[in-house]
């Protein structure tokens, strides 16, 4: 098969026209901006090259100029795509370019015409490709390899387009746009042929690693808190355990709703999801940099802290204690108030096990409840803590303690 110009616009509107429907499909499953812009584009691209093809049969005004100001909307569609992808405001004269062909209709019809519309059209189709590849940069952490490749092909498309607005300004060059004659335009088509099928691919990989990535940070969170659940606690706990020295001890603080059930009984199950939902955002406002938290499940939450200490433990229980005391009592009425009561551990020496710990922790919470509730019971597990105690570590002896309001 010849690799004329019409056999390349046709292999052209058959591969963007597969890569529009593949991502309007995979956009009505995960319903993700990017992915609809990015069909658009591609449905453009395949509708221009169709009205490509009339310009052999001497239609120049669809043929060329509606042609190529579809190509250019395209290049845009892809932009606010890549946009929508990396969370990214785009500056309003973004939104102005592709208005910028519509200028041309103005240009008399001279000899300079055809390199003037040669000279915008490829600028307008490199300058959206090359800001787009330059937003896909990861910032902190990899965008996955199929947004890797992306960048790369986009920011080679743009560079080639750059490259192509050349002859346009050399001078005595003849540019002839009414027929499919002349180097550039058979680089072209081949170029864009080849970039319509990496661009797809590089899509489709860039949103593969998107929806992987939202499948894990569902499977590792609470769907109700939006914090960490127990697996992924438990995944990303020993890191942190092991990290637990002399100089930096460690800390596991267990929290539990006291007379919850009042609350589920009297005002309905909604209203203990939202105190739920309310604990949860108090637990992110006080956590420290590098701590981690977890809903363990029902009423009950964990928080394990880096460079911890009993003055330490105590603030940051105190501050979620009479918080949540103080939304509770405003929120819902109560026989018996609905506070927060809290063991916690204190260790400066890695844990046999994450659920050893919690352990502790829970012996702890338990002499809290027993104690009276809202209130917090430590269990100082270091070094320094036994030598205070005697070598007895016994919970609430020598602890930190914060007694009900």
């Amino acid at each position: 098969m010849a690799l004329d110009a019409p056999t390349m616009l046709t292999l052209t509107i058959a591969l963007a026209a597969a890569a529009a429907l593949y991502l309007a499909i995979e956009w009505r499953g995960v319903r993700e901006a990017s992915l609809l812009f990015w069909s658009l584009g591609f449905a453009t691209i395949s509708l221009g090259s169709t009205l490509a093809l009339l310009r052999g049969s001497g239609l120049l005004l669809i043929g060329i100029w509606f042609a190529n100001g579809l190509l250019i909307v395209a290049h845009w569609l892809f932009l606010v795509g890549v946009a929508q992808f990396t969370a990214t405001r785009l500056s309003r004269a973004w939104y102005l370019a592709p208005a910028a062909w519509l200028a041309l209709l103005l240009l008399p019809g001279e000899q300079q015409w055809p390199k003037v519309m040669l000279l915008v059209n490829s600028l307008l189709v490199a300058l959206p490709s090359i800001r787009a590849g330059a937003l896909l940069r990861p910032h902190g952490g990899s965008l996955g390899a199929g947004a890797a490749q992306l960048r790369y092909v986009l920011l080679g498309h743009g560079l080639f387009y750059l490259a192509k607005a050349i002859p346009a300004l050399v001078p005595g060059t003849l540019i002839d746009l009414a027929a499919f004659r002349g180097e550039i335009i058979q680089v072209s088509l081949v170029e864009g042929a080849m970039a319509i099928m990496l661009i797809a691919l590089s899509m489709t990989g860039t949103v593969r690693y998107r929806r992987e990535k939202r499948i894990e940070r569902l499977a590792a969170r609470d769907p109700l808190t939006t914090l960490y659940n127990r697996r992924a606690l438990e995944t990303r706990a020993p890191h942190l355990l092991r990290e637990a020295s002399p100089a930096r001890p460690g800390a596991l603080l267990l929290i539990d709703i006291d007379n919850f059930k009042l609350v589920n009984d009297l005002h309905g199950h909604a209203a203990g999801d939202r105190l739920l939902v309310t604990l949860s955002e108090m637990i992110r406002a006080v956590l420290p940099d590098g701590a981690l938290a977890a809903r363990l499940g029902g009423d009950e939450f964990v928080i394990l802290l880096r460079d911890a200490s009993g003055e330490r433990i105590a603030a940051l229980g105190d501050r979620l204690r009479r918080g949540f005391h103080d939304a509770a009592a405003k929120a819902f009425a109560t026989p018996e108030a609905v506070t927060l009561s809290i063991g916690a551990s204190l260790y400066d020496r890695p844990p046999a096990s994450l659920v050893a710990l919690i352990e502790q922790g829970d012996l702890a919470l338990y002499e809290s409840k027993r104690g009276g509730r809202n209130s917090i019971r430590l269990v100082d597990g270091t070094l320094a803590g036994k030598a205070s105690m005697g070598g007895h570590t016994g919970i609430g002896i020598g602890a930190t303690r914060s007694q009900g309001m």
